[in-house]
């Protein structure tokens, strides 16, 4: 495979460089021009040139900008490494107005149809790739083990195994079957498993809190849909916030290394998440040799601290604190995902075959699947003296501050991170 070779004739800086994943909001397209990050992502209240709720022919703009400044030519013949855009598409491509938005993982897990699954993944990678984005951060693959956390709703189950099934089935509508002909071609992304590991079994239900117990028991539960989201062929897994015994995720290397990639033989990249490497004992967020050691491979850094973070790692290799072959491993994980995604042969974001065809964002085959997703995930809790079915001649009162409000309806991760602020407009 080419990328063997690029990795070969790439500078530190550069190698480096792809190790990083800033946000859209903290650096520019020149910045992408003179560091030639690896990546980059746009935040739950982030869209482009300040404006979250673009257009999605913005988003499309933006991503080209990025691109092109991406693969500039290089001086000496050095390779130029085409950029990768994630997004957190988790229930459709949430942060575009006018997408279509399927029931949260919550809702899916009751209606328990894997092929319903799939066919969301599908339309969602769709809808992605009309906005030239290439990567999605998606599924939460969390195990819910007490309901006051409050990103439950981002998880299928509490029943690892349900958790496994609809959490492949999603990987696959996203980047299509392994070993297909169309697998991470046109209408295809590149899919995230996450948070590995243990996000739904924090303590109290804390958010990014800890996570105590056996670690065979913890991973017979929380590590459970890993394995199935492996064989299903994905590319991504991000690192989770939690602590598991007292250790951060993204410095825990027993974890992110011996467990994932040995015994797992996760072979894809592992990102980390919003500035999670800043949590690791010892480090900040712009200091965290601990988190690369571990098996990170992407630190995902949304704030100004990309500056100081990269010019850190590259002193910290000079200085032998990390070595260069973790460099180069992490970078070859980075590439083989950039190849196996089709990066190097694929036109730039605005050239590709969804492009720019807003039409189908929202599109009525799309939005029948979420109809149908509605209707499978209703849950019936009683019905007490045959109340159901309802008489259409009856009158029914609709009450409460959310009987008609579309931010409620629609949740978290829609438009903006938490989904408020959403009027019916």
């Amino acid at each position: 495979m080419h990328h063997c070779i690029e990795s070969a004739r790439m500078s530190l800086e550069r190698k480096v460089a792809q190790l990083i994943q800033p946000q859209i909001n903290s650096f520019t397209a020149e910045d992408m021009e003179r560091y030639r990050f690896g990546s980059y992502l746009n935040g739950g209240n982030g869209g482009p040139y300040g404006d979250e709720f673009a257009p999605a022919s913005e988003w499309l703009r933006l991503a080209d900008e990025m691109y092109d400044a991406s693969v500039k030519p290089l001086p000496n013949g050095e390779p130029a490494i085409p950029v990768i855009w994630g997004t957190d598409a988790v229930h459709g491509h949430s942060n575009i107005v006018g997408a279509t938005l399927f029931p949260h993982n919550i809702a899916l897990g009751a209606a328990g149809d894997a092929d319903l699954v799939r066919r969301i993944g599908h339309a969602t990678a769709i809808e992605i790739e009309v906005t030239g984005i290439d990567w999605n951060f998606s599924p939460t693959v969390a195990v819910a083990r007490d309901d006051r956390w409050g990103r439950t709703y981002e998880s299928y189950s509490e029943n690892p195994d349900l958790v496994a099934t609809l959490g492949a089935a999603l990987v696959e509508g996203q980047q299509g079957a392994r070993g297909s002909d169309g697998y991470l071609g046109d209408g295809r992304v590149i899919a995230t498993a996450k948070h590995f590991f243990g996000d739904g079994g924090t303590e109290q239900g804390v958010d990014q809190g800890d996570v105590n117990g056996d670690i065979e028991a913890l991973l017979d539960i929380h590590g459970r849909p890993y394995p199935a989201t492996i064989e299903a062929g994905v590319e991504a897994i991000m690192a989770s916030f939690n602590s598991i015994n007292g250790r951060k995720m993204h410095g825990n290397k027993d974890l992110l290394t011996d467990v994932l990639r040995g015994q797992m033989g996760f072979d894809g990249l592992v990102v980390g998440d919003w500035n999670g490497h800043g949590q690791v004992a010892g480090c900040s967020v712009d200091d965290c040799p601990q988190a690369l050691l571990a098996g990170l491979d992407i630190y995902m850094v949304p704030t100004d601290a990309w500056t100081p973070l990269y010019e850190n790692l590259i002193q910290q290799v000079k200085d032998g604190v990390i070595p260069m072959s973790r460099i180069d491993d992490a970078v070859t994980r980075i590439l083989r995902v950039k190849v196996r995604a089709g990066l190097f042969e694929k036109p730039s974001p605005a050239k590709r075959q969804f492009s720019g065809k807003t039409e189908l964002i929202g599109q009525e085959s799309h939005r029948a699947v979420a109809k149908q997703a509605v209707r499978e995930s209703l849950v019936l809790l009683k019905n007490t003296n045959q109340v159901l079915p309802l008489s259409p001649n009856m009158n029914v009162l609709v009450a409460g501050d959310a009987a008609h409000n579309i931010g409620k309806q629609a949740g978290g991760w829609t438009i903006t991170w938490q989904g408020t602020n959403n009027t019916n407009e």
